[in-house]
């Protein structure tokens, strides 16, 4: 269960499960992104969980390896969508 304070997390956890679905979606691990958009296991872990905002190079980074766009994966939602 989610317990959300407010709309920017919701914004957060959206962000992230995109990244991780888009992730399944091709069948890779964290592991497997990571390496293949050149950062540490825990740097994706720390994308997904929220606890760091990747620079605009590594989304696109991202983007690209799971053949998605930008504002598939990153663009931020509005309150309404999760009313």
């Amino acid at each position: 269960m989610f317990i959300l304070l407010s709309s920017s997390e919701v914004i957060i956890v959206s962000k992230n499960l995109r990244i991780k679905s888009a992730r399944a979606a091709k069948d890779m691990s964290q592991k497997d992104l990571a390496e293949a958009i050149g950062v540490a296991r825990q740097t994706m872990n720390a994308i997904e969980k929220g606890a760091y905002n990747p620079s605009i190079k590594l989304c696109i980074a991202i983007c690209k390896v799971l053949d998605r766009s930008l504002d598939q994966l990153f663009w931020e939602e509005s309150e309404n969508e999760f009313e």
